[in-house]
């Protein structure tokens, strides 16, 4: 069974083509990075628009080099939420308009899912039931996992996720947008114990996160302290040590709570190697295990939605008539299979 996967929940535009016995025969990811650096964050209109000029040619490419044809797919996923809803419109109908002409199923993925699937991908998979730590530009959440649809929150994000903090304070520091990866670099020339920022919301009971008081705190010791190289480097040392703190510390408490010590962590800050490492200490302790996509699935991605579809393809969740997608779309409402 193969299943084609179409991202375009934000700003990149991902296709892949899964096998339920080969596994990922190909896949492409377009980065809009370039087209919204301009205005320092993602447009909705632009981000639509270039997903219909890229979605189809990135088909064509991943067809061609899964050296599969149409009538080898048995079903077309896409990311039907939460989102951007002019960018979910364009793969939704795509992927349905696909469905129909390649008389196939269309199927619906939660974008959130395919994140928390992502290391499904990998050699090594972790057994259910595990802690899922998803950071993603958007999001930052605490899941247990039972199974596949059998998800119980724990913690989330009430204001600024991870993500969103990287790339603000990162902005405050002059770096381009978006600058969760070039803060990271950063960080590395900087002097540790110079600055000391609070872990947010860790003095109190709970698995809620909130960044956006972190980031003030940030941008009222970049302006306090000068803008040579090195303090700059110093704040994005104190500042991602604080982050990553802050996640160590609500991910043991979840471990501790739920009993488990098998932690996944997938999104697009799972990539940076400072909170992998950190976190493989610290799983190390409570003889569990981390387990994570490679880097270049912890970003919006075709590969974890075309996986993630093969598993509601299975269970017989397919899209019903007319193209429908939803912007806000809890997790806990997934069916499980």
């Amino acid at each position: 069974m193969r299943v084609l996967g179409i991202e375009s929940s934000c700003d990149e535009t991902g296709i892949a083509v899964y096998d339920d016995e080969r596994g990922l025969l190909a896949h492409r990811i377009y980065s809009q990075i370039k087209l919204h650096a301009d205005y320092g964050g993602v447009v909705p209109e632009l981000a639509s628009r270039d997903h219909v000029r890229k979605a189809i040619p990135l088909i064509r490419e991943v067809m061609a080099e899964a050296n599969c044809t149409a009538d080898q797919i048995d079903g077309v996923a896409y990311t039907a939420g939460p989102g951007l809803i002019g960018a979910l419109l364009v793969g939704a109908t795509l992927g349905n308009s696909l469905a129909f002409a390649w008389d196939c199923a269309a199927v619906p993925v939660h974008h959130m899912e395919g994140h928390l699937l992502a290391p499904m991908l990998e050699q090594e998979i972790p057994d259910f039931p595990f802690v899922a730590l998803l950071v993603s530009g958007g999001h930052t959440m605490l899941v247990k996992v039972e199974g596949i649809g059998q998800y119980q929150l724990l913690g989330e994000s009430i204001d600024d996720a991870a993500g969103e903090a990287f790339d603000k304070t990162a902005k405050l520091l002059g770096l381009d947008y978006p600058g969760g990866a070039a803060l990271a670099r950063m960080a590395q020339n900087g002097t540790p114990g110079r600055f000391k920022l609070p872990r947010p919301m860790t003095d109190r009971p709970g698995l809620d996160f909130s960044f956006s008081g972190l980031k003030t705190h940030a941008a009222n010791t970049i302006r306090d302290n000068g803008n040579d190289p090195q303090t700059h480097a110093d704040i994005a040392y104190a500042f991602q040590d604080a982050v990553i703190d802050t996640l160590i510390i609500k991910c043991r408490r979840a471990l501790k709570q739920t009993g488990l010590n098998r932690l996944v962590i997938a999104g697009g800050v799972s990539a940076n190697i400072e909170l992998r490492r950190q976190l493989e200490v610290e799983l190390g302790k409570r003889n569990g295990k981390v387990y994570y996509p490679r880097p270049e699935l912890c970003t919006d991605n075709g590969a974890m939605i075309a996986y993630a579809g093969m598993q509601r393809l299975k269970a017989g969740q397919v899209a019903k008539a007319g193209v429908e997608v939803f912007p806000r779309w809890p997790l806990e409402q997934l069916p499980p299979v």
